[in-house]
């Protein structure tokens, strides 16, 4: 492949595009929140970790101390939830918030890459006859693939048609009158 910059040939020797991936396949979606999810995440972390190692010392140094068991319970039982709670909460929130997603055309699989607990990509395989769209909308899900929650905004696709594709939205639809007589009768 040879491309023109400022008039100065450049030869490129891909034999893909830039948005293929030789193992996943060609990428469909890519997340606009990835860099910030990561560093709320990392910001969190971090001030965990700095509080865990500080809190000891302030203690020791400052006297910080209360005659009281109940105080002192409530005191650390306070700094432990802030220090405990909030990664866990800001992990549980974003962890299927979906960086990449790339689709093989031929085996019509989807590879949905996410962030894990210690923070590196995470790839979850999954068929699109495993998708499923949850009944009610909810907050941080778009879909479950398998049994994982996946978050996605659907315009931040390049092609539209492989949103629809993922959804299942793109399939003929099928009424059977009977079955959902007998439904109704049950009911």
């Amino acid at each position: 492949q040879v491309t023109s910059f400022q008039g100065v040939a450049v030869r490129s020797l891909g034999t893909s595009s830039p948005h293929e991936h030789p193992e996943h396949g060609r990428l469909v979606y890519k997340g606009n929140l990835a860099k910030a999810v990561l560093g709320v995440r990392f910001f969190s972390y971090s001030t965990s970790i700095f509080n865990l190692l500080m809190m000891p010392y302030i203690v020791l140094k400052t006297g910080i101390g209360f005659e009281s068991l109940i105080i002192q319970a409530a005191f650390y039982g306070l700094i432990g939830f802030f220090t405990f709670v909030t990664p866990v909460t800001l992990h549980i929130l974003t962890k299927g918030y979906v960086i990449r997603l790339y689709y093989k055309d031929e085996m019509d699989t989807y590879t949905a890459i996410t962030y894990n607990a210690i923070l590196a990509e995470k790839a979850t395989v999954f068929h699109q006859k495993d998708v499923k769209i949850p009944d009610i909308t909810k907050m941080f899900t778009t879909f479950y693939a398998k049994t994982k929650s996946m978050l996605v905004n659907p315009t931040l696709f390049q092609n539209p048609r492989d949103y629809n594709h993922l959804m299942g939205y793109d399939k003929s639809f099928y009424f059977n009158l009977e079955e959902e007589k007998e439904i109704g009768e049950k009911k």
